[in-house]
């Protein structure tokens, strides 16, 4: 079987990266370490939450996504704007206005992502009426959610609710609608969804559950926020367009948006990867026995939190507050009708979620057992610091590389200062054995040359 290939959209631009080990602290599937002065992302640790993206301070981490030049290869070209966009823009009207600026980005229409949302609301509820022996159902709408219970959670894999994500359900939606209004075939559509995050456009490249996406790329909310923005600053000279979705899928944008939409009672909603992961733990642990229903976003806030949107989240999050109150009280989801497929099955998952241990260390259980084993006494060895000094974002990672054949055990610096004292000790006692004096010094300026190459990765 060949080396098993991954997509990723969080990419390390190695010009910009001073290898100040700034992202290995705050990886939270420790998915970075830092060689010879830069970091490196470990493929099937990485979940694309962005969250090295936030916090890099050199901007070395970047998303790679479609630029709006994509457009040219269909004849036609829908948007579909995830509902956290709308909370970027202030003194906007309602929602109609944001659709009617996308539209003069070059798009021949606009399908709301919260319509998906609608629509997945409904399977969702369907999945909870019929219940799960095996703890709690999972919500598959963040993919970075559903990559980390893969890595870190393989247990909990079979309480994912097996359906495609909103942005899924809007695309076949907005192609299936497009098509039989201008009669033209699927391939001619291209459909783009305006994102807010990293986890989105690996979703696209690499789908978790289906075999391919409907999607036919992925633009960044931030690049299209300047020229939108501009737009909106003259919204007297548009025409806003009908909002088709229902207050409570533009309310997806927002973490706690989806539970309030498919259930009142016995629910859980946690925003923020890391607390998210306390969450999980709570879950596979069996400390939450009463729960039926798990929302978890990676992005602090939800959606409006992601680390390619423009706007400070809180402040994104009231404005979609605003708006689904407005939507609310105005009264007009009374005259829409609910989303729906004519083939049901294309709303659900046709292959099963793996677990992607990341611990796996050996295909022979009784290797694998040794190896473990040899872990946990390094770590017992080592200083338990967890000071990053290695590149390494704790000991027990270090450990863990050490026995996979990456790293020596001297690249601790602490555990190098032994080495240097114990062989400068044996070079005293060693004093009148010149060809023995000589090998020692050699060593020692060995270690003092991996001394210069830690201080080097640590700067």
């Amino acid at each position: 079987m060949g080396e098993q290939t991954y997509f990723h959209s969080v990419r390390l631009n190695k010009d910009k990266c001073t290898g100040c080990t700034n992202c290995i602290k705050h990886c939270p599937t420790e998915a970075i370490r830092v060689r010879n002065g830069k970091a490196r992302i470990i493929n099937e640790r990485c979940i694309d939450c962005g969250e090295c993206v936030r916090v890099c301070p050199h901007h070395a981490k970047e998303v790679v996504t479609d630029s709006l030049a994509a457009l040219s290869a269909y004849k036609y070209n829908i948007a579909l704007p995830a509902p956290s966009l709308y909370g970027q823009f202030k003194n906007v009207k309602n929602i109609g206005y944001i659709l009617a600026a996308i539209k003069e980005l070059g798009f021949d229409d606009v399908f709301e992502t919260s319509v998906g949302a609608d629509l997945v609301s409904l399977y969702i509820r369907r999945e909870l009426r019929k219940g799960n022996k095996n703890g709690p159902l999972i919500s598959s709408a963040c993919p970075a959610i559903v990559r980390l219970i893969q890595v870190r959670f393989p247990e909990l894999t079979d309480n994912i609710i097996p359906l495609r994500p909103p942005f899924e359900a809007a695309a076949m939606m907005a192609r299936e609608r497009w098509r039989r209004s201008h009669a033209c075939a699927p391939e001619e559509i291209g459909v783009f969804f305006i994102s807010p995050c990293a986890a989105k456009m690996t979703s696209v490249n690499a789908p978790i559950g289906n075999a391919r996406s409907h999607l036919s790329g992925v633009i960044s909310m931030m690049d299209v926020y300047g020229k939108l923005a501009a737009i909106l600053s003259h919204q007297e000279k548009l025409t806003p367009l009908p909002v088709r979705s229902f207050a409570k899928g533009v309310g997806w944008a927002r973490s706690g948006g989806e539970c309030a939409s498919v259930t009142d009672k016995d629910y859980l909603a946690v925003d923020g990867v890391f607390n998210v992961i306390r969450a999980l733990e709570e879950i596979e642990n069996g400390h939450l026995p009463e729960l039926r229903f798990f929302e978890g976003q990676a992005c602090v806030g939800g959606c409006v939190g992601g680390p390619i949107t423009f706007e400070n989240p809180y402040v994104a999050r009231m404005r979609i507050d605003r708006f689904v109150e407005r939507m609310t009280e105005s009264g007009e989801d009374d005259h829409k009708s609910e989303p729906h497929l004519d083939d049901d099955s294309e709303m659900y998952f046709t292959e099963k979620v793996k677990p992607n241990p990341i611990m796996k260390l050996d295909e022979d259980i009784g290797e694998a057992i040794k190896k473990i084993a040899r872990i946990e006494e390094l770590c017992a060895d080592l200083p338990g610091l967890d000071c990053g000094s290695c590149g390494a974002p704790s000991c027990r990672c270090l450990a863990e590389d050490i026995v996979r054949g990456y790293r020596e055990e001297v690249d601790c610096i602490f555990k190098l200062k032994e080495k240097v004292r114990d062989l400068a000790e044996e070079m005293i006692s060693q004093a009148d054995r010149e060809d023995k004096v000589r090998d020692l010094a050699e060593e020692m300026m060995s270690l003092a040359d991996r001394m210069d190459v830690n201080k080097e990765e640590t700067k």
